[in-house]
């Protein structure tokens, strides 16, 4: 099923958010040293950068958990259709397009770009609903 793939590749986006906050805290010493610790203590500040790909994982994991019950709910229940599956497509480029627009503070169309991510998984909700 198309939302199946689309499942499995936003979980990969996941792991993608994940290399990219610690790439941005290993930049330097502080970080470094910090991410290879046990991290008993709190981070030590390491930039702009890292705190929005710190955030933008936060959102991804939010978005991922809604997108994961969307797509179980619609095969779970056999409500796959072209809509669905489009809106699932819809739904993995928008993540993907959030990454730069949040790491390079594109306002206003960070915002956009999530609502459309968020559109597409209630639009699957919807599906799997009715």
């Amino acid at each position: 099923m198309t939302e199946t793939t689309a499942l499995i590749l936003s979980a990969f986006t996941h792991f993608l958010h994940i290399g990219l906050v610690s790439r941005s805290v290993n930049r330097t010493p502080e970080g470094r040293a910090w991410n290879a610790s046990p991290r008993d203590t709190p981070r030590p500040p390491v930039g702009p950068m890292a705190g929005r790909a710190e955030r933008a994982l936060d959102n991804h994991l939010t978005a991922l958990v809604l997108f994961a019950a969307a797509g179980a709910a619609v095969m779970l229940r056999g409500e796959s259709s072209w809509v669905t599956a489009v809106f699932a497509w819809v739904f993995v480029l928008a993540r993907l397009l959030y990454i730069p627009a949040y790491l390079q503070g594109w306002t206003p169309w960070r915002s956009a770009i999530w609502g459309v991510g968020a559109l597409s998984t209630a639009i699957l909700l919807l599906a799997a609903l009715f």
